[in-house]
């Protein structure tokens, strides 16, 4: 299948989806996100697809929401449609079954860095960054995080991580425990290639067990922290202030 914003490779039971607008930083917009989902669904679906892995083209991996693409939905019905759109991506990379290895280059920004954490095998380029603005925005998180950061950070780390919204460097995050590992950049796509490749090449039916299990008992009920979420960044859509604080950020 052809996407406008996203690539989709198979290579010997290797799949590597990339994020295309390397010229707006693989920003998201309305047909970035659907694609996306659209993408994992079809890969966990392909009985050729073993692993994953998931990158962005150019400079950055995802700079969250294109600014200059701002999408200020009319209504609530408008505003839980996008969000759910959002939302429907973590479910396509975490409730698939095939292992999702990332390869995490430049910079994650609010969504961008939620899809990096959704990842099973997160590998962060040195120069890469990740921070989460949406607090400052008046916006909320999706991707699971409340769920998520908890489990893998503790409490108070991701309270800070949420809350404050600081820059974090890809060696910060290891320390976290949400990078796996941390590459040179020029390595990236060969660590997560070979990351992939030792996946694909295990047992289909044990690694797919292993990642639905993992994926239903790690955090405390992703099912549940992705309907808070929702209603919550329809919420911060739906106020006035939230389209304010975008526009100058």
């Amino acid at each position: 299948m052809q996407y406008e914003t996203v690539l989709s490779v198979l290579d010997n039971g290797v799949r590597t989806i990339t994020l295309n607008r390397p010229e707006r930083l693989n920003a998201m917009n309305t047909t970035l996100i659907r694609e996306t989902a659209e993408a994992f669904e079809a890969a966990h679906a392909d009985p050729e697809t073993r692993a994953i892995v998931f990158t962005g083209a150019g400079r950055a991996f995802c700079a969250g929401d294109d600014r200059q693409d701002h999408v200020e939905p009319a209504n609530e019905a408008e505003a839980r449609g996008l969000t759910e759109a959002i939302q429907a991506v973590t479910r396509a990379i975490m409730f698939g079954d095939r292992p999702v290895v990332g390869a995490i280059n430049g910079w994650a920004v609010g969504g961008g860095f939620e899809w990096a954490i959704n990842c099973d095998f997160p590998i962060w380029a040195d120069s890469a960054k990740g921070f989460f603005p949406e607090v400052s925005l008046n916006f909320f998180v999706t991707g699971g995080v409340t769920s998520l950061l908890p489990a893998l950070v503790g409490l108070n780390k991701a309270r800070e991580l949420l809350f404050l919204g600081e820059r974090h460097s890809a060696h910060d995050l290891a320390d976290m425990g949400l990078a796996w590992r941390v590459v040179p950049d020029d390595l990236l796509m060969a660590e997560a290639n070979a990351a992939a490749r030792r996946l694909a090449d295990l047992p289909v039916r044990s690694v797919r067990a292993m990642k639905r299990v993992l994926t239903a008992t790690a955090a405390s009920d992703l099912a549940t922290a992705l309907d808070l979420e929702t209603e919550a960044t329809v919420a911060g859509f739906m106020d006035p202030l939230t389209t304010e604080l975008v526009r100058d950020f």
